[in-house]
């Protein structure tokens, strides 16, 4: 865990100085709503349908067990009782006062959290995968380059006022699990030929109304010379990036117009400027950062230990809890316990604030006092040792916590949708309970296999459903709600946008759709080792589009 020196606490603590005088400078009348906007917009405070939503930073996921208290302490104190882990490892608050938000980042800023830069036209909160450190896939552990990025990208004087927002992710394994395809910067942290250590650069992904695949703008890039080069690209997309659309100014649009060979040429111009001024790191750098990470001390005794073998054999829900929840970890005796926010009658990523308490007791019991949020809005406990597994299922059982379903149809990305969300056009929530209710038989899920579902209420593609293998995407139609299906999508290595299956569908008829997609999966796949993905990509559209449209005729109000 990454933790703050003089510098950092001093940065936050005036920072919510500065936000409490603007805030009591705006409710005295002294700002108008435009003027507060900016400043309430770089502190991750957005107005929403019914009340200001806060949007708190978890740098590249990772939470102190003290962090999380005091999230659960500020669901109790100032929200109503719990939080919404979204999909780029934050956590948000749908009802604080306007007038308690200052209070509220005081109290973050007690635990080294804050709101900076959670919001508005900059560059947010760094992200990465959520076994970074214990997966066993990786080639290092990619948090003290994030967090070298955090620092960097904080407050930056010349990209505080970017064309559009901007976003980094981070991974460092065979297999992407953050998304990093789909983010206007991904690093991928690799090895070349010579065995060095540095990075293969992505460019211009994207989601939300104009979704795109990112471009490998450079194979390797030294270790030592990442800073350097993302200043490159920001100074790039800054000074060309489009200001006069909103919809047009992600650096996405900006690399499809040059075309992604002639951004990464600008961009090689620039770095070459660049490369052996003071942005390039020093190895005594990497190393300061990665010595402020306190990493949890492994006991070697906990490989062989029978306990949990023979806990698997005699409790069966124990043993299918595991086969979904767990993950190998990169020391023997040790497993990464995924715990599930997607229970039956829960909003997908939400946990209230007795949760969140007792997985921070959790943590400090039995996995060295972190937690994480995933891209998937799950947390985790990444360091529990195999003696301790059984406990753990136990409690998160009692709390709720251990729906054995991760990766699989009930373990769906979702938004707020209308629930909450000004920009939304359709509901989201209600429809991921309607699916859920219907796929409740975990035996049934189970023999599906894995699917990722993922649900945005409008165009800003905040669910992810772009790259869902099945895609839901919530429109209005002279009134009334409709949802647009698309197949095929993924954000992992193998990343590709889904296509549209035809007219969008009624919202009475959206989770029967969403059975008749999964009947035609299970009739069409080879074996039941065969994903959803790879038979949709195996047979395509055809026999999903059949089952969908041919029952009925379609309504006049789909074509519209």
């Amino acid at each position: 865990m990454y933790r703050y020196d003089e510098f950092d606490q001093t940065l936050v603590d005036e920072r919510v100085a500065q936000f409490r005088d603007q805030t009591q400078r705006f409710l005295a009348g002294q700002l108008d709503e435009e003027e507060f906007k900016t400043l309430r917009l770089r502190n991750g405070l957005y107005l929403q349908r019914f009340a200001p939503m806060l949007r708190v930073s978890i740098p590249y996921g990772l939470l102190a067990s003290r962090q999380l208290r005091m999230l659960a302490h500020i669901a109790r104190r100032y929200d109503k009782g719990y939080g919404h882990f979204t999909t780029r490892q934050n956590i948000q608050y749908n009802w604080p006062k306007l007038e308690e938000v200052p209070d509220i980042l005081a109290d973050l800023a007690s635990v080294e959290m804050h709101a900076i830069q959670t919001s508005g036209n900059c560059i947010r909160n760094i992200t990465s995968d959520h076994l970074a450190g214990v997966a066993r896939d990786e080639l290092v552990d990619p948090r003290p380059y994030c967090e070298l990025t955090r620092q960097w990208a904080t407050f930056h004087p010349e990209f505080n006022w970017l064309p559009r927002k901007f976003k980094i992710a981070f991974s460092s394994s065979t297999r992407d699990r953050a998304a990093t395809q789909v983010h206007d910067i991904g690093v991928h942290i690799v090895r070349n030929d010579a065995g060095e250590l540095g990075y293969s650069i992505y460019v211009g992904g994207g989601l939300g109304r104009m979704p795109m695949i990112g471009h490998k703008i450079r194979e390797f890039l030294p270790e030592l010379d990442l800073i350097s080069y993302l200043e490159a690209v920001l100074r790039i997309y800054n000074r060309l990036g489009r200001r006069d659309n909103i919809h047009r100014a992600r650096v996405k649009v900006l690399v499809k117009a040059t075309g992604p060979e002639q951004f990464a040429r600008m961009v090689e111009a620039e770095w070459n400027a660049l490369k052996d001024s003071n942005l390039r790191l020093q190895p005594q750098d990497i190393e300061d950062i990665k010595s402020r990470f306190e990493l949890p001390q492994y006991d070697e005794a906990a490989a062989g230990e029978p306990g949990y073998a023979k806990q698997l054999a005699v409790d069966s829900r124990f043993a299918s809890w595991a086969r979904r929840n767990l993950a190998p970890h990169r020391v023997s005796g040790y497993s990464i316990v995924f715990v599930s926010l997607k229970a039956n009658g829960i909003a997908p990523g939400d946990i209230t604030a007795e949760q969140m308490d007792a997985v921070a007791d959790l943590a400090d019991r039995y996995s060295a006092g972190e937690i994480r949020a995933t891209h998937d809005q799950n947390l985790v406990l990444a360091d529990v040792a195999d003696r301790d597994v059984y406990a753990v299922w136990q409690r998160l059982s009692e709390l709720g916590l251990a729906t054995p379903n991760i990766g699989l149809l009930t373990d769906l990305i979702c938004c707020p949708g209308l629930d909450f969300c000004s920009l939304a056009n359709a509901s989201s929530i209600s429809v991921a309970q309607e699916i859920f209710d219907r796929f409740d038989d975990l035996d049934y899920q189970h023999d599906i296999g894995e699917i990722k579902m993922k649900m945005s209420g409008c165009m800003n593609g905040c669910g992810h459903h772009t790259v869902g293998h099945i895609g839901i995407l919530g429109v209005d139609k002279k009134g009334e709600e409709w949802y647009q299906i698309t197949l095929g999508g993924s954000a992992e290595d193998d990343a590709s946008l889904g296509d549209r299956t035809g007219p969008s569908v009624s919202r009475a008829d959206i989770a029967g759709a969403v059975q008749k997609i999964v009947e035609v999966y299970l009739e069409q796949r080879s074996d039941a080792e065969e994903s959803f993905l790879a038979t949709y990509r195996r047979v395509g559209m055809p026999p999903f589009k059949a089952r969908l449209y041919d029952s009925a005729e379609t309504p006049a109000e789909a074509l519209a």
